[in-house]
């Protein structure tokens, strides 16, 4: 094997904060050699194990992981917190320096950021955030190589996410900002990011040519776009909200006439599950320049990169 493995300087995944440009490049080529048919299975992880804590359901993250695991030769355990002493009152710290002596990495898709900081502030393995309400890093790590296999580059391009500024906005303006990618959100008033993660990429985006912007003009984010990127307007635990966003979100849906805005060539992407003829029209999103299920297997093949970067040496 002639692939050079990314060396990354933080232990952990906690957000794309944590990694250069560099590390996210080396990241996705490493990613896209294992995504070759002949490189499906090498063992690079033969014998270690993987802890995949979940609080929150889950099938791309949960299938992604544990498929991802078994072609590297290693192994991935789920664990619910209703299965393990968390769930009943053992102190985060306590669980992480328990299941370090068990595990050779730990994954854990959680409600608060703070979890995820508190696993791995105390754990003597790798501790990947699978998902929180704040970011969803490993989405848009499998993003971006879906963008780079579509592009082969991202300086010069345009990704219009239409849609509420959420985790997966989040990790999406930070990992495009890096990448020297311009971004651009659309969302109604009142859905607008996190004021100091806008802040954190557009300050990254300075260094790397990358214009990241909030808009409420969908038409505007979308004019020109290589990449159209929509996500449910409620997410996990905000079901309650759902009859309010829909008519908060009127006029952002992702649908035929808004893409008329955008670049020829553009992609559309979503990181799924989608709400056809909600935020996105089944038109488009069945359509020929939709590429949602390529982005959808590519949560494992980044993943797999990630993973032996973090646990393989």
């Amino acid at each position: 094997m002639n692939m050079l493995i990314p060396t990354l300087q933080h232990k952990d995944l906690l957000t794309l904060r944590d990694y250069t440009s560099n590390e996210i490049l080396e990241l996705i080529e490493f990613a896209a050699e294992l995504k070759k048919p002949e490189n499906k299975h090498l063992p690079l992880l033969q014998g270690k194990v993987l802890g995949m804590i979940f609080e929150k359901s889950s099938t791309r993250t949960r299938v992604s992981f544990e498929a991802g695991m078994l072609q590297l030769g290693g192994h991935a355990m789920y664990l619910s917190t209703r299965d393990i002493q968390m769930g009943r009152g053992e102190t985060i710290a306590d669980t992480a320096r328990v299941l370090s002596g068990y595990l050779d990495g730990l994954m854990i898709r959680t409600f608060a950021q703070k979890t995820v900081q508190e696993l791995a502030e105390n754990s003597s393995i790798s501790v990947i955030n699978g998902l929180t309400d704040d970011y969803h890093p490993c989405q848009t790590l499998a993003d971006l190589l879906t963008i780079y296999e579509k592009f082969g580059s991202f300086k010069h391009k345009k990704l219009a996410y239409i849609g509420d500024g959420n985790n997966v906005a989040h990790s999406l303006m930070i990992g495009a900002a890096k990448m020297g990618m311009s971004f651009t959100l659309a969302c109604p008033a009142g859905y607008e990011p996190d004021a100091e993660i806008l802040a954190y990429a557009q300050a990254e985006g300075t260094k790397t040519g990358a214009d990241i912007t909030v808009t409420h003009d969908p038409i505007q984010a979308a004019a020109d776009a290589h990449v159209i990127y929509t996500d449910v307007w409620a997410s996990m635990g905000q079901e309650a909200e759902q009859a309010e966003r829909l008519k908060a979100f009127e006029g952002f849906q992702v649908n035929e006439q808004l893409t008329t805005h955008a670049d020829a060539d553009y992609i559309f992407m979503h990181c799924l599950p989608a709400h056809r003829e909600e935020e996105v029209s089944t038109a488009v999103l069945e359509g020929p320049h939709s590429v949602v299920f390529q982005e959808a297997e590519n949560r494992m093949h980044a993943q797999k990169a990630l993973l032996v970067a973090l646990m393989g040496k």
